[in-house]
């Protein structure tokens, strides 16, 4: 059983795939080619936004982003410690600090009820991800965001393709990213991003920085970054986006399935808000006796994942010494990622739950 099932997607779209590949290999474009340009297109429409940048991975997005906000030394940005390191590393290594603040213990999201007694006159952006495929409560978020001042940032690296109350994640706030690392909903065969804005200044500012802050060749107005999206990578995107919306809606139909077949068990299944939905970038449970659980699993040749198994606060690369938030380090001891793709059969699905369910009961 396949955790994450690449190769039956190849296979479904192989022809399509391997054309768009070779159309690359004849023009010999490689970067920032002319499918680049097509995928930005194609991306923003879907989106609903005016402007798409693509990017060399999910972390350039999130970087360029705040170098476009010209964020540095003696900001602030609020975030969530319940995250990959890409999402407070960025933040540090701008020189600016990262302000955690506990998560909702049902979707492990960042908490809009903390971010107003988080927010100090250094505070410059709220960063808030989207994760497990389920959007943040941005609403809320951009409601106290407009009150102080502040700009929102959506971390949409699990999420694309979600709903929010009827709009698309990451064209839900002054600025949306996302990933196209091989796993996400959406993923390409290498690293690839993308940024998502209405705001016409901050989309030429993003341009200019990722490509080493150039207005034109060789003149650079600001300081940038080699950030910019391969033609072979936006090639196989091209070719994924054809089967996306089929893709989205059989990872809804997984893991709604996953939820009902465990919901009636001790495992604590993902909470989806009624007014959104979710891709399920990972389906992830929260049990007691993960460990034990995990390797019972293992035993029955069953894949997981722990994302995350250490708050970003107290990872030894950015540590916060004295810090402790309740929901973060509960998530963090509890969480489990079960296989999760469009491709996984009823069948297989079913040998899962039933794994599960011998697991939490031994």
């Amino acid at each position: 059983m396949q955790f994450i099932d690449l190769k039956s997607q190849y296979q479904s779209i192989r022809q399509e795939i391997n054309r768009r590949i070779t159309t690359v290999l004849g023009h010999g474009q490689y970067i920032l080619g002319e499918e680049v340009r097509e995928l930005e297109a194609r991306l923003g429409e879907y989106v609903g936004v005016r402007h798409c940048i693509g990017v060399a991975s999910g972390t350039d997005a999130l970087l360029i982003a705040l170098m476009t906000l010209d964020i540095g030394a003696g900001d602030e940005v609020i975030t969530t410690p319940f995250t990959f390191i890409a999402t407070g590393e960025v933040i540090a290594l701008l020189g600016a600090k990262p302000v955690f603040i506990d998560i909702e213990p049902r979707t492990c999201n960042l908490d809009p009820s903390l971010v107003e007694q988080a927010i100090t006159n250094k505070t410059k952006a709220i960063l808030a991800v989207s994760l497990y495929g389920q959007c943040a409560d941005f609403d809320a978020i951009k409601m106290i965001a407009k009150r102080y001042g502040i700009t929102v940032i959506e971390d949409g690296a699990q999420s694309f393709g979600a709903t929010y109350k009827g709009q698309r994640s990451c064209g839900l706030t002054d600025i949306g990213c996302t990933s196209f690392f091989p796993s996400k909903p959406l993923g390409c065969y290498g690293d690839g991003g993308a940024i998502f804005t209405n705001n016409d200044e901050l989309a030429e500012k993003m341009r200019q920085i990722r490509v080493h802050g150039q207005d034109r060749r060789y003149h650079h107005e600001r300081l940038g970054i080699n950030g910019r999206m391969d033609t072979i990578q936006a090639a196989v995107l091209l070719a994924k986006l054809d089967i996306f919306e089929h893709e989205v809606e059989e990872r809804i139909r997984i893991g709604s399935r996953y939820s009902s077949l465990l919901s009636d068990s001790a495992v604590g299944v993902p909470y989806i808000y009624p007014e959104n939905t979710s891709v399920y970038g990972q389906y992830t449970i929260q049990i007691d006796r993960r460990d034990q659980v995990k390797k019972f699993l293992a035993n029955a040749d069953i894949p997981t994942a722990v994302h995350y198994p250490i708050p970003l606060y107290q990872q030894p690369a950015m540590r916060q010494e004295g810090m402790s938030l309740r929901y973060a380090e509960q998530a963090a001891d509890s969480v489990l990622s079960l296989p999760m793709h469009p491709y996984l059969s009823d069948r297989e699905q079913d040998h899962v739950v039933d794994a599960v369910l011998k697991a939490v009961e031994k």
